[in-house]
């Protein structure tokens, strides 16, 4: 199995970005390793003996995905039984010449303490005190407000919502009860337009809810088949745009509510 590193002088968050989605297109089994903070010549040193060994141990050169800005640093990394990835060098001189302007390098820049960052904080602060419907008082201030049948990812996905794009996403469970007069709970009435549905395949549902609850009612495939169901003709009739998570990660459902709602991205 080939092993790829990702290599930076900060978080490492770009390298391991840049590098999974040109992974992702390829059928083939990768062992991942994140190297961050590798900002002195000694870490470097010990980056490329972990590298080395890797590579001692498997037999294949190791893919390194980088994004290391000073220039020591990166030779000694490179220098390594290794094939080197520099998503910087790849595109910092075409940026350059339509910019007009001399690149400052400076470690850290998109990932630093800013206002924009406190967004997310803030978000990630209102996720957490609003989730799976424990309270509807704060819904005001929500930007969105997943719904959806119990283990369909709302949780995840608000949680991502809010770290990476700065989203106040709050979350409410419909269960049988709401569903009993086939209309929105009274508690989501008056937030309709903030409203975002999640559904499942009812037997990928079923699955889920097994494994935490094997041979309920909860879990049965009767019941879920009608949650799916109601919930879906609800949110036809309520004119409430939703996403089938089935076979999403969080990260896709995160990306497309963003992309459909169009909700400010308080991400850098």
């Amino acid at each position: 199995m080939r092993t790829a590193f990702y290599i930076s002088d900060g978080t490492a968050l770009t390298s391991e970005t840049f590098g999974h989605a040109i992974l992702s297109l390829f059928p083939v089994e990768v062992k991942h390793r994140t190297l961050s903070f590798i900002d002195d010549e000694n870490k470097a040193r010990l980056a490329v003996e972990e590298i080395n060994a890797e590579f001692a141990a498997q037999g294949e050169k190791p893919l390194i995905f980088h994004t290391i800005i000073d220039p020591m640093i990166k030779n000694i990394v490179t220098s390594s039984q290794a094939v080197a990835f520099d998503f910087l060098d790849h595109y910092v001189a075409p940026v350059q010449a339509e910019l007009g302007v001399e690149p400052q390098p400076r470690t850290n820049r998109t990932h630093g303490i800013h206002q924009d960052y406190s967004f997310r904080i803030d978000a990630v602060d209102y996720t957490l005190a609003n989730d799976d419907g424990v309270t509807t008082k704060n819904y005001p201030e929500a930007d969105i407000i997943l719904v959806g049948a119990s283990r369909t990812g709302k949780t995840p996905t608000c949680l991502y919502l809010a770290l990476q794009y700065g989203v106040k996403a709050a979350n409410y469970p419909l269960t049988e009860e709401d569903m009993a007069d086939l209309s929105l709970p009274s508690d989501l009435k008056m937030h309709r337009h903030k409203l975002f549905g999640l559904t499942i395949d009812a037997t990928r549902l079923q699955q889920i809810r097994d494994n935490r609850m094997a041979n309920s009612r909860y879990a049965s495939t009767e019941q879920c088949e009608k949650e799916v169901e109601h919930i879906e003709s609800m949110y036809r009739r309520e004119a409430i745009p939703y996403l089938n998570s089935t076979h999403a990660s969080v990260e896709e459902i995160a990306a497309k509510i963003m992309a459909i709602t169009k909700l400010k991205r308080y991400r850098y």
